[in-house]
């Protein structure tokens, strides 16, 4: 564990970093020696359908210390950060104190910066995006956009442009509009200690072919065959990093090492978004070196 200043066993903790940078052994270290429950902000860890593709918390780390958000929501379920932001707030008023741990950037702005309070998109007009979407891509979507929410979204994230299409086209509002009328945060950033790890490519690489590598010895295929019948690449749960890859491969599309090479590419394209956000949206966080943990 890297040396860190104290913190009050009472502090909420808040650990954002990259896939596979070692962010949640970190939580689990401070929990046992400073105690806390570890609650997840992962967008794709809160699944029931993908334990092992998305490298939650052994059994036995979550025998250890309690785990709070991790696998309890169906797969066909849909998700959002409101969701989440719903279900960490009794959280942070009872029990041990919290050490939030993930790499979904949106869930700890919701919750450090605060989320506005979006009605829900209509089914008609997610079937109408998602159509769109698959016909003309994601440049029909943002040619749609107001100007004030184009330059603010990340433009080469698929889910956040539909996001903020389907925001606009149900409510008649930019997405931007929207975040401008934010409520005050559930959690300020001068409440906690926040950390984000700091995971450099030349690093993290070796470390995700690694722990790739590990998911099909843990039987990742098994679990991909498990979810094959009622595959919907729609579905949230679907995005999960190396679903695609390896439900393809089942289905005959392609071989494993074929798989294995495309699974590799998007984990470390998805850890450099991961980077990218960190950079830009958590410049008054603590840094600290992955190397160290």
């Amino acid at each position: 564990m890297p040396s860190l200043p104290d913190i009050p066993h009472d502090q909420p903790v808040l650990i954002a970093g990259p896939t596979a940078s070692g962010k949640s052994a970190l939580a689990l270290a401070i929990a046992e020696t400073g105690g806390g429950q570890i609650v997840n902000a992962d967008a794709i860890q809160v699944f029931a359908n993908w334990r092992v593709l998305t490298a939650r918390p052994t059994p036995e780390d979550e025998a250890a210390v309690p785990h709070r958000l991790y696998g309890h929501v169906p797969g066909d379920a849909a998700y959002s950060a409101g969701h989440w932001l719903r279900e960490v707030a009794p959280i942070l008023l009872w029990g041990p104190r919290p050490i939030i741990v993930g790499g979904t950037g949106l869930y700890f702005s919701a919750l450090t910066e605060g989320l506005a309070d979006i009605p829900p998109t209509p089914t008609e007009i997610r079937a109408e995006a998602d159509a769109m979407l698959a016909r003309e891509g994601l440049s029909r979507l943002l040619a749609d956009l107001d100007p004030v929410t184009l330059a603010r979204i990340d433009q080469r994230n698929p889910m956040r442009v539909q996001r903020a299409w389907e925001v606009q086209r149900a409510t008649g509002r930019g997405m931007a509009a929207w975040q401008d009328d934010t409520p005050p945060p559930l959690l300020p950033l001068s409440d906690v200690a926040a950390f984000v790890v700091d995971a450099p490519k030349a690093y993290l690489d070796p470390r995700i072919e690694r722990r790739f590598d590990a998911m099909l010895k843990a039987g990742a295929l098994d679990e991909a065959r498990a979810n094959l019948p009622g595959w919907d690449p729609a579905r949230l749960s679907a995005k999960a990093i190396g679903a695609p890859e390896l439900i393809a491969h089942l289905k005959g599309e392609l071989d494993l090492d074929a798989a294995r090479a495309a699974v590799l590419v998007a984990t470390r394209q998805y850890a450099k978004r991961q980077r990218t956000w960190f950079r830009a949206r958590m410049k008054s966080w603590r840094w600290i070196s992955a190397e160290t943990l």
